[in-house]
C-alpha cells in the first residue's frame, strides 16, 4: 500500500509526543501531512516545539506502517476522516485551540449543522434527572438541534435513546476506536444512531476505553456544539470536566437545579453559584438565551408533507396551488393525468392531510 496524504494524517495522531497543537503546526509549516514525513530531518528540527528526539520519531517507519494498516482498516469499515484543513471538519471544534486534528466519523449527521446541544451528566443519573432529560430533549425537538453526549451510562445513554424516540439526529462521542463500542449494552442504541445521527472519536480502532482517554473524549462533546446542558452532576466527575471545557472555549453552558442536599445535583448547583452556568427549567430556557426561534408551523407541515409525494402526487399539488377550490376534471386536465388516476391520487392526499375532498367533486389544499 502506497504512503499518502490519508495514512500520513493518520501517522502524524501515532506519534509519541506529537500532540493536537504540534501536529497542525506541523501541516500547516509543511503543506500537508504526507509532505511533513518528505521533510529532511534538519529541517523539521528547527520548527518551533520539534527538536531532534520528535523528528527523529517522524522519520521512524513504524508509524507510517501503523496507519496504513489503520487506513486500510477504516476503509473496510466505511469509517470517514475528517481532517481539520477539510470543508467536512466540524467548525465550530475547528476554532477550539487543542481540537484534535483527525476525527473519524460514522453516520448521517451534518456535524456543522445549524443548532447543535450537548447533553450531559451524572452516570448515575435518578429518576429525577431521567425526566428531565426526556422532557428536555422532547421540548428540544422543535428548534431542529442536534444532540450530542457520549455513550455512557446516566445522562448520556437517556439523551440518546429519547432522541433516537423523538426522531432527532444524535452524536455520540466515544472514547475509544469505533471497531468497539463501550459500554457494550449500549450497542443497539450506538447502531441506530448511525442511521440516525452518528459516532464520533479521534482515537484509531484498536484503542481501548482507557480512562486517561474520557478527558480528550470530553473536549470533543464541549467544542462540538453552541451549548453544553447539565442535567444532574456530582461535584467532580466527566460532565463537570466537559463544562469546564465548554467555558473555556467561550459555549453557553446551562444547568439544571435539583433539591437542596441532593448529591445528583451538587455539580449543577455548584455550576451556577460560581456564574459558570445559567440555570434553566426547560428547553424554552435555553432557546432564548440562544436567540432561537422556532420554526414556522406552516412551513414544518409543507417540508413534512413533500416526502410523501411521488412524482405524479406532486405534480396534483403543483396544479392545485393558488387555486382555491378546482374541479376534479379540470384537475385531471391540467395535470394531464386520468380520471381514475387522478381520484386514486387524491385520495391519498386527503388520507395525507394534504387535499380536503369537497362536495361536487370538487377539491382544495389544505
Amino acid at each position: 500500500m502506497c504512503f499518502d496524504e490519508y495514512a500520513g494524517r493518520i501517522a502524524l495522531t501515532m506519534i509519541p509526543g506529537i500532540g493536537p497543537v504540534i501536529s497542525k503546526k506541523l501541516v500547516l509549516h509543511c503543506g500537508s501531512a504526507e509532505a511533513v514525513f518528505r521533510e529532511k530531518k534538519k529541517l523539521l528540527e528547527t520548527i518551533p516545539g520539534i527538536g531532534k528526539i520528535t523528528a527523529r520519531l517522524i522519520a521512524d517507519r513504524d508509524c507510517r506502517k501503523k496507519a496504513e494498516e489503520e487506513l486500510a482498516r477504516i476503509e473496510k469499515s466505511g469509517i470517514r476522516m475528517l481532517y481539520f484543513t477539510e470543508s467536512g471538519y466540524p467548525s465550530r471544534l475547528r476554532h477550539c485551540y487543542d481540537s484534535p486534528p483527525l476525527l473519524y466519523y460514522k453516520g448521517p449527521a451534518d456535524l456543522n449543522a445549524k443548532r447543535i446541544v450537548s447533553i450531559i451528566g451524572t452516570r448515575n443519573i435518578t429518576d429525577y434527572g431521567t425526566q428531565l432529560c426526556e422532557k428536555l430533549v422532547a421540548d428540544l425537538r422543535q428548534y431542529n438541534v442536534i444532540i450530542v453526549s457520549g455513550l455512557a451510562y446516566g445522562v448520556d445513554i437517556c439523551a440518546h435513546r429519547a432522541s433516537l424516540e423523538q426522531g432527532i439526529s444524535t452524536v455520540g462521542v466515544l472514547a475509544h476506536g469505533l471497531d468497539e463500542i463501550y459500554p457494550r449494552v449500549h450497542a443497539g442504541t450506538a447502531k441506530k444512531m448511525i442511521s440516525q445521527g452518528g459516532l464520533l472519536t479521534d482515537f484509531p480502532c484498536g484503542t481501548n476505553p482507557d480512562r486517561e482517554n474520557f478527558p480528550q473524549r470530553n473536549r470533543i462533546v464541549a467544542g462540538l456544539s453552541d451549548a453544553v446542558i447539565v442535567v444532574e452532576s456530582g461535584e467532580k466527575g466527566g460532565s463537570m470536566i466537559t463544562a469546564e471545557f465548554a467555558m473555556n472555549y467561550n459555549r453557553d453552558v446551562f444547568a439544571f437545579p435539583g433539591r437542596i442536599g441532593d448529591a445528583a445535583s451538587a455539580g449543577c448547583h455548584k455550576l451556577i453559584k460560581k456564574h459558570k452556568a445559567a440555570l434553566i427549567d426547560s428547553a424554552d430556557d435555553v432557546a432564548y438565551a440562544m436567540g432561537w426561534e422556532k420554526p414556522d408551523a406552516a412551513s414544518q407541515t409543507v417540508q413534512a408533507s413533500i416526502p410523501l409525494f411521488s412524482g405524479e402526487e406532486e405534480k396534483v399539488v403543483a396544479t392545485m396551488r393558488g387555486m382555491g377550490n378546482v374541479h376534479i376534471d379540470e384537475i385531471c386536465l391540467m395535470a394531464e393525468l386520468s380520471p381514475g388516476k387522478t381520484a386514486a391520487i387524491l385520495l391519498n392526499l386527503e388520507f395525507a392531510g394534504v387535499v380536503k375532498s369537497l362536495p361536487g367533486k370538487m377539491f382544495r389544499l389544505n
